[in-house]
């Protein structure tokens, strides 16, 4: 239940995609207006504003596809300039407050949902082929329809969903190793640029790994807080011990982050605080199914 515009109105604009905020209602003219006037082209993203596992994210090609977008979501939403960087990986990191110096905790690589053509296969063939990619094929059918029957040219590539998402096809790969003395430096020197950012994990879009390693030439598409996971432990090579010994520790590590920030004079949250959150979640996350 954290809006998104909250958390990007909080991060060094440098650091950013060019992001509209819409409140659900905006009239049509308005949100078309806003969107011409701000230099945004196409493709774009349009994603809800308070979501979770790629859900309502959508690449829209023209303004008629916006406002389409728009008289569906019926909620809070925003309008993104796309990230063209073709490699997506997510940096989990903790700084303990009052601590001069925070770590990187997890690396995790985003491989998309990508299909190589043989000149003979359709879309769907191809994608039946993998077993990762028929999961989403019900979810493909919906976006693409009759596209799918297309037959791809031999070793061409179609990347079919450019959200590196796990419930939506992306494959995650633990390069946790690549969190060395200057890339840990760099990262932290970004972190330490948002207010009160502790822990959680950004989700960052590179050209090349030279770059990302220099703290140069990324966006930061998303930042999750306290409910982040440490992503990189559903590398397929993992085992369910691994995964659960990452969620512990970095469980561990949140606790210590809250109980200094309590110390601090920031309130818990409480019982009823969070049941009331669950409930707002759940009706956020059945709207956003029809997507």
């Amino acid at each position: 239940m954290e809006s998104k515009k909250e958390i990007y109105d909080i991060i060094p604009a440098a650091f950013i995609p060019k992001t509209l905020f819409f409140k659900n209602g905006t009239n049509n003219e308005d949100i078309l207006s806003a969107v011409s006037a701000s230099g945004i082209s196409f493709p774009c993203i349009a994603k809800p504003d308070i979501g979770g596992k790629g859900r309502g994210v959508e690449k829209l090609y023209a303004l008629k596809d916006i406002a389409g977008y728009a008289a569906k979501i019926k909620m809070d939403f925003l309008v993104q300039e796309f990230i063209s960087y073709d490699k997506e990986v997510g940096i989990f990191y903790c700084r303990i407050p009052g601590e001069a110096n925070g770590s990187v905790t997890g690396i995790v690589a985003k491989e998309f949902l990508i299909v190589k053509g043989d000149g003979i296969s359709t879309l769907t063939q191809l994608i039946e082929k993998d077993p990762r990619y028929h999961f989403q094929l019900a979810a493909l059918e919906k976006i693409y329809g009759n596209e799918l029957d297309a037959v791809l040219p031999k070793d061409e590539s179609k990347n079919l969903v450019p959200y590196g998402n796990h419930a939506r096809g992306a494959k995650f790969v633990d390069v946790s190793h690549w969190a060395d003395e200057a890339f840990t430096r760099n990262f932290d020197d970004v972190c330490k640029q948002i207010p009160e950012f502790y822990f959680g994990r950004l989700d960052i879009m590179y050209s090349n790994f030279e770059d990302l390693k220099a703290g140069k030439n990324f966006s930061i598409i998303e930042l999750n807080g306290a409910g982040s996971e440490p992503t990189h432990i559903y590398d397929p090579k993992h085992s369910l011990f691994f995964a659960w010994k990452e969620i512990a520790r970095h469980f561990k590590l949140l606790c210590s982050v809250s109980i200094k920030n309590h110390k601090r004079g920031f309130p818990y949250l409480t019982v009823k605080e969070g049941m009331q959150m669950f409930k707002e979640n759940k009706a956020v996350v059945k709207n956003l199914k029809q997507f």
